[in-house]
């Protein structure tokens, strides 16, 4: 079949699926990779292995857009107004689940060796800290969630992916190492993986940088919209490149970084930005159509162990990261008790990292049941992670039983100052600026 009808068909049965997940009410990403899941290779081939291969560039160029957008929100005015306890609390959940995810695998690779090898438990580690801010938001929209949680709860999970990008980054670096056999040394673990991890945030940097000062020239919507998607191409394409003494960059950290340079250096980054969602969601809707094809439902017996383990694990350290974070900042009781429990979502950014481990050749061995193990924990995650959000916010008294109409004239919501301490940023302030990480068609970024 011609690559260009693949792609078609893909398209399309992503949008039929998503009408269908939405009668059920879950997220329209939900229904994208089981559309790829059936027209892929595992069910009706109508998208070949071949055809796969031919289309793997628009997971990139999505790969690309997905960290741009991330790092646009990286705004430094908004992390002061945010204050230690958000950022400390996010820290601490991205981290635990690191942790529990690593020690957790580690301690069954004494049981089950040939499932699980040092780069899967480094790369899984890794992409346990992402978090899906789409997921979430759409629970707390729907139903008008407003509180001390969910106060704490959007400025989280807005910060929370930046900060599992630069860990995965870190992790792909080490893993490289154990994944091609080579000598552990000083400069194979430490030194290189600092080298290209610093490479990559200087070149994604110059681009925005780059990117700020060429808008000053071009004013149309049209013409800096091109601009963007110049600046993201070029921060793909460099890191697609052979650099000097054999470093790669991370696409993902180099495009965060254009992103967060050029939000930082423009006041109307935000206005400039929103002009990408005019036609990324047909980008995005094809990169997890591409992400369920490659789904390998006969991998899924040997990850048992290993998939069940990430799941368990992950949530673990999702939960009782929050918890000690809140803790340490003497937060109120109800964040401590259920901020962890609306931070299971998963989808987008995990797909991401594992298409990067997918597309590394160093990972080759690992690389289908990581994909795999990724993109059946998404299904699970995002069938009941909303689910467990709701109720959260309902024990925490954020969402009402019996929803009421707003009365006419005033609004729905209202602004609440109080977030975890006092020196953190009002509801509003988080609302708004969080709001920007959902589209229209609620596709995860």
């Amino acid at each position: 079949m011609h690559v260009l009808l693949s792609i078609a068909l893909a398209m399309a049965g992503g949008l039929v699926l998503s009408r269908v997940v939405k009668l059920l009410k879950l997220p329209n990403v939900t229904g994208y990779l089981i559309a790829g899941l059936i027209v892929g290779p595992c069910c009706l081939n109508l998208v070949n292995q071949t055809n796969l291969g031919y289309i793997k560039i628009i997971s990139t160029v999505a790969l690309g857009f997905i960290a741009f957008s991330i790092g646009g929100e990286f705004k430094l005015e908004h992390l002061k107004k945010l204050g230690k306890s958000i950022v400390t609390i996010t820290f601490c959940q991205a981290l635990f689940a690191v942790a529990f995810v690593m020690l957790g695998l580690f301690a069954l690779k004494f049981a089950f060796p040939d499932q699980i090898d040092t780069p899967m438990i480094l790369l899984l580690g890794a992409i346990a800290t992402a978090t899906a801010p789409a997921a979430t938001l759409m629970v707390v929209k729907q139903y008008r969630a407003r509180g001390i949680v969910t106060d704490t709860l959007l400025p989280v999970v807005a910060l929370d992916d930046a900060i599992g990008l630069m860990v995965f980054s870190i992790c792909v670096a080490l893993a490289k190492v154990f994944a091609v056999g080579e000598q552990l040394t000083f400069m194979s673990t430490v030194v290189t993986p600092l080298l290209e991890i610093a490479l990559s945030l200087v070149v994604g940097a110059a681009l925005g940088a780059l990117l700020a000062l060429c808008m000053r020239f071009f004013r149309s919507r049209a013409n800096r919209l091109c601009l963007m998607i110049v600046a993201v191409l070029a921060g793909v394409g460099l890191s697609e490149m052979n650099w000097p003494m054999g470093l790669s960059l991370s696409s993902l950290l180099t495009c965060m970084m254009t992103g967060a340079v050029f939000a930082n250096m423009r006041k109307d980054s935000l206005q400039i930005l929103d002009g990408t969602e005019n036609w990324t969601p047909p980008l995005y809707m094809l990169f997890f159509v591409i992400s369920g094809a490659e789904l390998d439902l006969k991998v899924i017996p040997l990850i048992g162990i290993a998939g069940v383990a990430y799941i368990v694990f992950r949530s673990m350290g999702k939960y009782l990261g929050a918890f000690t974070g809140a803790a340490m900042v003497k937060a109120d009781k109800n964040v401590r008790n259920y901020l962890g429990l609306t931070l299971l979502p998963q989808a987008g950014v995990a797909i991401g990292m594992a298409q990067v481990v997918a597309n590394t050749p160093e990972f080759a061995a690992q690389s289908s049941q990581i994909v795999t193990i990724v993109l059946c924990a998404t299904l699970v995650y995002e069938l009941v992670g909303p689910l467990i959000t709701k109720i959260a916010l309902v024990k925490s008294g954020e969402i009402e039983k019996t929803p009421k109409r707003a009365k006419k004239g005033k609004s729905a919501q209202t602004a609440c100052t109080a977030v975890v301490t006092p020196e953190t940023s009002t509801a509003a302030t988080a609302q708004a600026d969080t709001a920007e990480l959902s589209d229209s068609n609620e596709t995860e970024k």
